[in-house]
């Protein structure tokens, strides 16, 4: 990832929570919960989460492996990996972190249950090469999961190109001082795939023994998973 992404989140990472529950209404935390489930995560698996952020999603890992489990979260930013650490041993979560780029990862083949980005793919490099990555170190039969943002549709379609166009970047600005991060955010989220063009990109990388998805609120987000072969 670009040295300049890295540096926009470095400088979000400490309003980054504060901003993710404001800005969602706190459906995050729900999307997250929905995104393990999908994965059919259980006690004892071993879990990679890639971009991981302030952990949100590695946490909620943690707690479907249970301590017999393993979750391994990574960030390309040391100020987010540093903030997710403190949070899980505020809950007294055995999470191990690493710094590492999703498109790069230094982990032997086939040994992960599953991997997992969640609203980071789109700030990837190259997408592609990423979901590949995360697809080599997952044994075949584990799975991929990635929760992204998409395109609503209907009624929500205006609603939140409104919401994400002038209010997003307002309260950025605000909260976090950085109206910059808070426009390319969404502004990368309408020109990613999604949907069916984003699983013809998981399905191209040839790792996948089938791949599927479900829509979150009328599309705002998606939960994508594939079935490493």
């Amino acid at each position: 990832m670009s040295e300049a992404v890295r540096r926009m989140f470095s400088e979000i990472s400490g309003k980054y929570d504060l901003m993710n529950s404001v800005l969602s209404f706190g459906i995050h935390h729900i999307w997250r919960k929905r995104a393990v489930r999908f994965t059919g995560a259980s006690e004892g698996m071993a879990v990679l989460d890639c971009a991981a952020g302030t952990g949100d999603l590695a946490i909620e890992f943690k707690k479907a492996v249970g301590r017999a489990g393993k979750v391994i979260a990574t960030d390309f930013c040391e100020d987010m990996i540093d903030i997710a650490r403190r949070k899980a041993e505020r809950l007294n979560l055995g999470i191990e972190f690493d710094l590492a780029d999703v498109m790069n990862l230094a982990y032997e083949d086939d040994i992960f249950d599953i991997s997992s980005i969640s609203f980071g793919i789109r700030n990837v490099d190259d997408p592609a090469i990423g979901i590949s990555e995360m697809a080599r170190v997952v044994k075949p039969g584990g799975k991929v999961v990635v929760l992204e943002f998409g395109r609503p549709s209907g009624i929500m379609k205006i609603f939140y190109g409104v919401y994400s166009k002038y209010i997003m970047p307002a309260i950025g600005k605000l909260i976090a001082g950085n109206k910059f991060a808070y426009t390319y955010l969404p502004e990368t989220a309408a020109a990613f795939p999604c949907g069916d063009e984003f699983i013809e990109l998981m399905a191209a990388t040839g790792r996948f023994a089938e791949c599927n998805y479900i829509k979150l609120n009328s599309g705002i987000a998606f939960i994508y998973v594939g079935t490493v072969k």
